[in-house]
């Protein structure tokens, strides 16, 4: 049985979704930008490409994309829609409920794309979040500046990654941000900053349970890397670890609150240092960015696009799916802005050299090996290399995007 996948893509990236799709036997439909049609997409997997403009303003209007949806789908059935990137999943489920097509909708979708949905929701569930407060009035507002410890992030509630996160020291600043933010302040939250490891859980989920949960450790954090100009490396947590244990166990709670049913996942934890308890920051219903999923295949085996694709397209015709057999090993990675346009690889390659990123202005490596230690030693003395020979950083904008 034929079916017919949408796929929304505002960012360019899902290439291997995409042909694994297609290799299901599905017809594929890519909705993407206009200023992304020149790039390398997997063209021969898709049976069409449909193209949006991006208003000045930045902000798609939903309402004229389903109507061009609308004029599409009296010509070609569209069975399933997926959106692959963060800032693609309220698109997609604007568009699941209007044509009424299965899959996550509007009030699911809140809840990895909203950032204070998403605390409201795990708070609700009885899991550990840091304190937070929306900004939405002045009374609650104090009530949060006087009663918490800081510093605090002031962080916008829609972005994805770190964009617009501000972070304050105390209660006169906070307010100084709140009142610059102005109109907009509805659109962001503040939070208790804990200091802390973060680490990141990337998961399948199949009929509402995780079928697929894998725990990797942030050595430099992507706020640290944002705003510190930093070396962004992560790297597989010990097997069988208490660490281990605990988040994999906190994700899959976190998912079967959420409502997740069928999808890719990524979501983010930190272990305070100041007591010990591991806390909810974000979640995702996608691939992780960053090239994650290329490390979280180097030590499982596990292609999270590919998979994503494959248990789709078997809920869609009723099939059951089978997740390949997981092939642990530990695996790290670690990505650079470089002052030069391509990377003189000489004195990076070895036997646990896995993958190498192919990106102007940038290096990245990611390795695999049995031993973590021996990862850990081999990301050290890359880290240590690209900092004293290629590493540059870009300048942060001081003040919130919108």
């Amino acid at each position: 049985m034929s079916l017919s996948f949408l796929c929304i893509a505002t960012y360019f990236k899902g290439n291997e979704f995409l042909k694994s799709c297609k290799e299901a036997g599905n017809q594929v439909y890519l909705l993407t930008e206009k200023k992304l049609e020149h790039k390398p997409w997997v063209r021969e997997c898709l049976d069409e490409i449909f193209f949006i403009e991006t208003p000045e303003s930045g902000s798609l209007d939903l309402e004229n994309v389903s109507k061009g949806l609308a004029y599409t789908m009296r010509s070609k059935k569209i069975d399933r829609i997926v959106a692959l990137d963060d800032f693609d999943v309220e698109k997609g489920a604007y568009l699941r409920e209007t044509f009424r097509i299965p899959g996550m909708g509007q009030t699911t979708a809140r809840y990895f794309r909203d950032k204070l949905a998403m605390r409201m929701k795990a708070a609700e569930a009885g899991l550990r979040v840091p304190a937070f407060t929306a900004l939405f009035n002045d009374v609650e507002v104090t009530a949060f500046a006087d009663s918490v410890t800081y510093p605090v992030v002031i962080k916008p509630r829609g972005e994805a990654s770190t964009s617009g996160i501000r972070k304050v020291n105390n209660r006169h600043e906070l307010w100084e941000v709140v009142h610059q933010l102005g109109d907009k302040r509805h659109e962001y939250l503040a939070e208790q900053f804990k200091p802390g490891t973060v680490y990141h859980v990337d998961a399948l989920t199949y009929k509402g349970d995780v079928i697929f949960n894998w725990a990797s450790e942030y050595l430099n954090t992507p706020l640290e890397v944002a705003h510190g100009g930093g070396i962004f490396r992560s790297v597989t947590v010990p097997f069988e670890s208490p660490e281990s244990r605990a988040l994999l166990a906190f994700n899959e709670q976190l998912l079967k609150a959420f409502g997740l049913e069928y999808s890719a996942s990524h979501s983010e934890f930190i272990h305070c240092h100041e007591d010990g308890e591991f806390y909810f920051l974000e979640t995702a219903s996608r691939v992780g960015g960053a090239y994650l999923a290329e490390m979280v295949e180097a030590a499982s085996g596990i292609n999270l696009w590919r998979e994503w694709a494959r248990l789709e397209t078997a809920e869609a015709r009723g099939l059951i799916y089978t997740l390949p057999e997981i092939k642990p090993s530990y695996s790290g990675i670690v990505i650079s802005l470089i002052n030069q346009d391509w990377p003189d690889m000489t004195g990076y390659e070895r036997p646990e050299l896995y993958w190498k990123m192919n990106e102007k202005y940038h290096i990245g490596l990611i390795v695999r090996d049995v031993n973590r230690e021996k990862v850990l030693k081999i990301l050290e003395g890359y880290t240590l290399k690209i900092h004293n020979e290629l590493h540059a950083a870009a300048p942060v904008q001081d003040k919130p995007t919108h």
